[in-house]
């Protein structure tokens, strides 16, 4: 049902094992654990292949998303085929997704905000953005943001004006939803490479928003 969750080094012939430095493993981390066990001792995947996946994952990180974002706001007609084909504007950029799941990009206007939760688990566009924060995987982050978005985005200091429509999004094993946030004003005439750098893994699930950085701070032109 997932793809490769969070796991650790491994040796000999076994599987993964859980990063216990990012604290306990949750039961769907087990469960993956589990089999992958299985999976191996069937024949059905080798370790060298699961490794091969967790050090694709490894490579990938916030930064891809906010690339993303930063040619969507610079290119209408890239922004166009990001909403539409995902996966195929996301190919551009030099992103594979793999073939486990879909992904959808959702946008903020300045009449809807979006927020993206797994109440199930975890399903997180790791192939865009990396492993995803603990908190994202908590049980009370996954429950508590479908009752009561506006209440869990303001402990983020992300504050939603009463007018603007909060929509959650359910992130599954089929498709994996982002954020494509709004861009700032004021940011103008930046280049993409410095409106990077307004994009944090935050905005791309949805539980803050881009801003612009205070006096001193020091962006790539």
């Amino acid at each position: 049902m997932h793809d490769a969750h969070d796991h650790g080094d491994h040796d000999h012939h076994a599987p993964p094992q859980p990063d216990h430095d990012r604290g306990p493993a949750t039961p769907y981390e087990v469960l993956a654990t589990a089999l992958a066990e299985l999976m191996v001792e069937k024949g059905v995947v080798g370790p060298e292949e699961i490794r091969a996946q967790m050090e694709v994952i490894d490579t990938r990180s916030p930064a891809l998303g906010a690339r993303v974002v930063a040619r969507a706001w610079t290119d209408d007609g890239y922004r166009e085929r990001l909403l539409s084909g995902t996966r195929e504007a996301l190919a551009e950029m030099g992103v594979d997704i793999g073939s486990l799941a879909e992904y959808r990009v959702v946008e903020n206007t300045p009449e809807v905000h979006n927020v993206v939760v797994c109440t199930l688990c975890s399903c997180y566009p790791k192939m865009l953005l990396g492993i995803p924060p603990a908190w994202y995987k908590s049980l009370a982050y996954r429950s508590r943001t479908v009752r009561d978005p506006r209440g869990v985005l303001a402990e983020f200091g992300t504050h939603i004006a009463e007018g603007t429509e909060v929509r959650v999004h359910d992130s599954t094993a089929e498709i994996r939803c982002f954020v494509l946030p709004l861009r700032p004003p004021g940011t103008e005439g930046w280049s993409p490479e410095r409106l990077e750098g307004l994009v944090t893994r935050d905005c791309l699930i949805g539980t803050a928003v881009p801003a612009l950085p205070g006096p001193g701070a020091n962006l790539t032109t």
